[in-house]
Formats: structure tokens, sequence, C-alpha cells
């Protein structure tokens, strides 16, 4: 990992997506944060990719051995931190269980958090954090350095 690695948090929606559909915006934006920067994790956003990761109604897209091979690899690549108690406690989103990916964001400084969940795009401004859509950080200059 670089050390000025551009960190950015993924919702797992858009990592499912990726997997899903190789040549769409989610697996776009993957790929350009796995070239150019890091992706973030807090042990509850990967334990939310984890549990629906497995869910049955991927059976037939994903076999099991992709979905380990999946796993394993985020998490080797993975920048990892720890969201304090405090920060935990807070609210910004009006589905709460989505607030864990706005604290990773932000016990990470990173300037964004790419989702497609609607309860976490029509978050109020956080300063310092952009919420956008895969298409959005798609047209985004500073994601597209060295393209």
């Amino acid at each position: 990992m670089k050390v000025e690695a551009l960190r950015v948090v993924i919702d797992t929606n858009v990592w499912i997506s990726a997997a899903l559909t190789p040549d769409g915006a989610p697996s776009k934006v993957v790929r350009r944060v796995l070239e150019q920067g890091v992706a973030v994790f807090s042990a509850a956003t990967f334990a939310e990719l984890d549990a629906r990761l497995w869910k049955p109604k991927f059976d037939r897209y994903l076999s099991m051995d992709l979905r380990r091979r999946l796993l394993h690899d985020i998490d080797a690549a993975a920048f990892w931190v720890e969201v304090s108690p405090a920060m935990a406690a807070r609210a910004y989103c009006r589905d709460v269980e989505d607030d864990k990916f706005i604290h990773t964001a932000l016990a990470a400084q990173s300037p964004w958090l790419v989702t497609g969940d609607r309860d976490l795009l029509d978050v109020p401004p956080i300063t310092g954090l952009r919420i956008l859509t895969p298409a959005e950080a798609l047209e985004l200059p500073e994601f597209n350095a060295g393209r």
C-alpha cells in the first residue's frame, strides 16, 4: 500500500454488485480503488459483507470458492480501522444499520463513501466526507488520476 493511498469506503451493495456484474460502474469503482488507493473496512463493515455474500440468493451467480477468494483478497488488501465507541454511538442515517459505513469513513479520514443505498445517499452533508454513487465516483477528476 502506498503511504499516501487514497482511502475509500465501499458499501456492501457496491462490492456485491461488482462481483455480480464485472463490467458495471460498481466493478469499475472497485478496480480503481484497488489500483489507485485502498478500500477501508472496520470489523462491522466487513462482517456485513461476509454475511451478505453468503446469502443463498447468490448461489447461482457466485461459487462458494469465488466467495471465499473474494473475502480473503478483500481482507488482505483492506486498510483496517477501529471505530471508537463514542464515534459508533453517533447517528447520521435514517437506517441506523448504515451508520457503520459513515463511522468507518470518518475513522479512516476517508474523503469518499461509495454506495448505492438511498438511505446513505440522502444523509445531510458531513464535513470532509462525500457520499457518492458509483457513477458519481467515476466522474471525479481525483478518482481518475493517471487515467
